[in-house]
């Protein structure tokens, strides 16, 4: 089952993506600067996961539920892309936090250079590291997305806040008519 690739064209608000499987895992979601040419033939794994990211994009998902490969990548690359998954949606660190994250904080530069052979872009969220200074770097999906992708994570997030504050003050308000009664 595994000699099979599986690939659809996804189309996100941010452009094309390509999911691509295996049969028993993903092995890349990835952004596409050009339509390929290509025979759409995708299977449970590939629908799987573009429903996800129409999760991901309604702002129904912050965390995904995927079986992920990476057929290629060293060792290091692949504890980089691990350690990417444990940053928070909506919220960015950088690369130099990375490198400490995974107990070698001088592998700045091979940390930025593992983020950009990311096979599952957005999933494993290299979006969500930035510069030490504060600054948009390096997106191999190209710098709009990422500011995009930032920008719809704080959108989703704060809009989640202020739902949040707005029941708790309904509750806080109820509260104080029941001790007022």
């Amino acid at each position: 089952m595994e000699d099979t690739t599986y690939k659809m064209l996804y189309d996100a608000p941010i452009g094309k993506m390509i999911i691509v499987s295996n049969g028993v895992s993903l092995i890349e979601i990835d952004h596409v600067n050009h339509e390929e040419l290509m025979t759409s033939n995708p299977d449970d794994l590939c629908q799987l996961a573009a429903k996800q990211l129409d999760e991901y994009f309604a702002g129904q998902r912050i965390e995904f539920d995927l079986p992920l490969r990476a057929i290629k990548g060293t060792d290091f690359q692949k504890a980089a892309w691990q350690t990417l998954t444990t940053i928070p949606y909506g919220e960015t660190i950088s690369y130099g936090e990375q490198a400490k994250r995974m107990d070698n904080p001088k592998a700045v530069r091979a940390v930025g250079g593992a983020n950009g052979k990311n096979p599952f872009s957005i999933v494993v969220p290299c979006h969500r590291v930035i510069g030490a200074n504060g600054t948009l770097t390096g997106y191999t999906g190209g710098m709009n997305r990422k500011e995009w992708l930032l920008s719809f994570e704080l959108k989703m997030v704060n809009s989640e806040r202020k739902m949040i504050n707005s029941e708790l003050k309904m509750l806080n308000s109820e509260l104080k008519w029941r001790t007022n009664r």
